[in-house]
């Protein structure tokens, strides 16, 4: 007991130097909070936070628009269609890389595919509208081979698989990264074993490489749950126009028209604290799943 007393006592500048995150985050985040009264209220501007309260009567409006259902289907038919994606893609980019012989080719694929990472959606918008546009080159290329030409930005059927794919297609490389820090950790003895049964190296990826990343898998689709009502702001509000909005308006954007654009305050901080108290949940049942299905815990 002693012991842990002065271990906690050595650990004061550890602690010290959270203080300014601590602080940073209670102001931006907490403080803030009081704001979500705005949500009870017929908000208006020049009486502030004194603005005559009304009860639950913004959320009642709110579901009875057709456009906020519709919001919540494209919201999690992107989010999930990203979510299994995101799974899927750097799972099966992060077993190529790690069968690689070549340590130089495999570095190079590596630097390669995580490079869109650290873009912006700023700037991968611009590069997306140079791509998909009518006179791109994607659709140069079509054109080429005889094929229709796509309306990726403008089409509403393909917007939201043009938001799905450029998305994974952003991040898998970090998602790479994580898989690939896994299966550093597989025994090589095991390979080595299943090679004197006679194994081939496919049958090896599905009786030791899969089965032995399954628990890193469960743990990244299990903590990505709790964001599962965030489609992607920055990528969609780049990317998106009016003709796209039945199949690629989410739930961020459309607060965004609704709270600034068309200042619907209350509306518009109805819908966020919707979204919020659903989050909270989804993540509360995301750590309670990684806690049972892959013994991952917070504390």
């Amino acid at each position: 007991m002693k012991s842990r007393r002065l271990g906690r006592k050595n650990l004061w500048q550890y602690y010290a130097m959270l203080i300014p995150g601590v602080v940073v985050t209670f102001i931006f985040c907490y403080i803030p909070l009081y704001g979500v009264i705005i949500a009870f209220e017929n908000y208006n501007v020049g009486k502030g936070f004194a603005s005559p309260w009304v009860g639950l009567q913004n959320f009642k409006y709110l579901f009875n628009q057709p456009t906020f259902t519709r919001t919540i289907w494209n919201t999690l038919f992107m989010s999930i269609w990203k979510l299994a994606l995101g799974i899927v893609v750097p799972v099966a980019v992060a077993i190529l890389l790690n069968e690689m012989r070549s340590n130089k080719l495999k570095r190079f694929y590596q630097t390669l595919i995580y490079i869109p990472n650290f873009l912006s959606w700023i700037i991968m918008a611009g590069v997306l509208m140079d791509i998909l546009s009518s006179g791109g080159a994607i659709n140069l290329i079509l054109h080429s081979l005889g094929l229709p030409t796509v309306d990726f930005l403008g089409n509403a059927k393909v917007f939201p698989w043009t938001m799905i794919i450029s998305d994974v297609w952003k991040g898998f490389g970090y998602g790479t990264i994580v898989y690939l820090a896994a299966l550093t950790g597989i025994d090589p003895t095991l390979y080595e074993s299943a090679m004197l049964d006679g194994a081939t190296r496919w049958q090896q990826i599905r009786k030791v490489t899969i089965p032995l990343l399954m628990p890193t898998i469960i743990l990244m689709t299990v903590l990505s749950l709790g964001s599962i009502l965030n489609a992607g702001f920055d990528q969609v509000y780049n990317l998106y126009s009016p003709s796209v909005w039945e199949t690629g308006d989410i739930i961020d954007t459309y607060v965004y028209r609704l709270g600034i654009q068309q200042a619907q305050y209350s509306v518009g901080a109805a819908v966020g604290l919707f979204k919020s108290v659903v989050s909270a949940f989804l993540v509360i049942v995301s750590y309670k799943l990684a806690d049972k299905l892959a013994g991952y815990r917070i504390l």
